[in-house]
């Protein structure tokens, strides 16, 4: 038997029992003060668990510190029980052991489930498996999205593929056609080098010889570019057009009487609307031109007409100049003779 007198000083050691400065640490620790009550001891243990347990979602997050924390407020409990009741009896030396803490009630488990700690657990695994089994879910449900829109884009892709190839085959069957048609009238009979072998176009490893070789057979026999004619064929317009103008200018000459000027102005207008048109064909050029930097800007009514001016002062000033050359050498000619 243990003598009743030797009974407080075995719990305080079953209990945990600390020195004074382990006591007066531990209130530190716990950020009290000696005095306080049993709630602000609880109250201020669950604050500090919430915040330095491992399995809590904080940022101060330590096992270290909370260690610390629950040893100290273990030294805090066992010293206010004893200064309540120094001399404790049979009955309550179960104050003195340790009990389950309240906050793994609220900290363990990730908050899943009700009852008694087993029951919890056995709750919160099948709440982990659920979740498993969505994830799971989710993860086929994207792999089976992104395979089903990999699938439609290559179908599309297969199908641009195809109307490339049947186009492709559709041309060079009505190309093969015509080669024939043109081979059973004799149109390539009287073609030079007849019977010989093509000679390559190109000595550049890097470059078709086949395609090479039909462009030269194109370019001996006047093939030309749908581009390349628009283009001529705008050049020789403006050409012609410019001349034109400053051709009715001079013969109108100068001074212009008031019926010449009405005629003047009709041929304006008729110049102006000549630049609508061939400005529509420098449009058509542009949409077939194969090259941005060879494409065209419209002309100017404006500056077509200043130009055609320009080149109509320069001619009448030319012609006066030759003009009265030609009088000065009359004028020699006949002080010449009247001379002799």
């Amino acid at each position: 038997m243990i003598p009743r007198k030797l009974k407080p000083f075995l719990c305080r050691m079953l209990s945990g029992y600390k020195p004074k400065n382990d006591v007066q640490d531990s209130y530190k620790i716990l950020e009290l003060e000696e005095g306080c009550s049993l709630d602000d001891v609880r109250n201020s243990y669950c604050n500090l668990a919430k915040k330095y347990h491992p399995d809590s979602s904080s940022g101060m997050a330590d096992s270290g510190t909370f260690i610390r924390v629950e040893e100290a407020y273990r030294v805090v409990l066992s010293d206010l029980a004893g200064k309540e009741k120094p001399e404790p009896g049979e009955e309550e030396e179960e104050q003195f052991k340790s009990k389950s803490l309240q906050h793994r009630h609220y900290l363990s488990f990730e908050g899943v489930g009700i009852g008694t700690p087993s029951q919890r657990e056995k709750q919160y695994m099948q709440f982990r498996v659920d979740r498993a089994t969505e994830q799971v879910l989710e993860y086929r449900q994207q792999r089976l999205e992104s395979r089903y829109a990999g699938s439609d884009l290559s179908r599309a892709k297969d199908v641009r593929q195809s109307k490339k190839v049947k186009i492709t085959q559709a041309v060079e069957r009505l190309v093969e056609d015509l080669i024939q048609e043109s081979m059973a009238k004799g149109d390539f009979d009287n073609l030079s080098g007849k019977g010989k072998p093509l000679q390559k176009f190109s000595d550049s490893p890097h470059i078709d010889p086949m395609t090479h070789n039909l462009n030269r057979i194109l370019i001996d026999n006047g093939y030309q570019p749908e581009w390349i004619l628009l283009q001529k064929e705008i050049r020789e317009t403006i050409g012609r057009l410019r001349k034109s103008i400053v051709a009715s200018r001079r013969k109108l000459g100068e001074p212009m009487t008031l019926s010449e000027q009405k005629h003047w102005g009709r041929i304006c207008e008729q110049f102006a609307e000549d630049i609508r048109k061939l400005n529509k064909r420098v449009d058509n050029f542009n949409l077939v031109v194969p090259i941005l930097s060879r494409q065209m800007v419209h002309f100017s009514t404006d500056k077509e007409m200043l130009r055609a001016r320009k080149i109509y002062e320069a001619v009448v000033e030319k012609v006066s100049d030759s003009d009265g050359k030609e009088n000065n050498r009359e004028e020699g000619k006949r002080t010449s003779y009247l001379l002799v």
